[in-house]
């Protein structure tokens, strides 16, 4: 009986490593588009900006696949208490980061709009705001795997740099666009793309707190909420 439920817990752990594995096969593809996407935007390569969009569909398809192990995990292992929060977690993480493979996506659909002789300050910016999301989601992701409670609480508090990296550019992008109107175009698009960039900055911290949970079974302390955001 008891070699029986020991060879049940290391199936169960093998299905929670190849499940953890697929997350940071997704979360690799959605740091590689992410930085791609700002090559293309500061050296408008518009080619390569439109196979980012057409690569999303493999983000797609691994969260199809996490999901449809997730089903088979539960119904196989019936799986409780920690193990539980594990797989419910690699179930919301999967989909968290298919969501951000989106905002990629959309950074890559801006580069054919962005004026290839015109240059705005704020560009200059967007590829660090880019870095420090982009690091946020390789390091929550790397506290999944190791269920590191202490790592996602540190990737929260990087938030914050996020946030002042867009707010720092919306008022530069408010000034062009009110000094000169013929810059309204080229500033909306990059005011789009750190919106972008700050929703990813917002997803590892989602991604944040559910590993928390999974990794402790409490809930992160609610992050304080910087003024004027909601």
């Amino acid at each position: 009986m008891q070699q029986s439920r020991e060879h049940t817990l290391k199936a169960f752990d093998q299905d929670l490593d190849r499940l953890r594995a697929l997350i940071s096969q997704m979360g690799g593809l959605a740091e590689h588009a992410i930085g791609e996407a700002m090559r293309c935007l500061i050296q408008r390569d518009v080619e390569a900006a439109e196979r980012i969009v057409e690569n999303d569909q493999k983000l797609d398809a691994l969260e199809i696949e996490t999901e449809r192990r997730v089903v088979q995990l539960i119904a196989l292992r019936a799986p409780m208490a920690g193990d539980l929060r594990d797989v419910v977690a690699a179930l919301k993480i999967s989909g968290v980061v298919e969501r951000i493979g989106d905002y990629a996506k959309n950074i890559a659909r801006r580069v054919p709009q962005i004026d290839q002789g015109g240059h705005l300050e704020p560009l200059s910016l967007l590829p660090e705001m880019a870095r420090i999301a982009t690091q946020m989601v390789h390091d929550v992701l790397n506290a999944f795997v190791n269920r590191d409670a202490d790592a996602a609480v540190r990737v929260c508090q990087r938030d914050q740099a996020v946030d002042d990296f867009y707010d720092s550019i919306f008022r530069t992008l408010l000034t062009f666009m009110m000094e000169n109107p013929h810059n309204i175009g080229q500033a909306a698009h990059l005011l789009f793309v750190a919106k972008n960039l700050e929703r990813v900055g917002d997803h590892a911290t989602n991604i944040a707190e559910m590993v928390f949970y999974a990794a402790t079974g409490e809930h992160m302390a609610e992050r304080p909420r910087t003024a004027g955001r909601s």
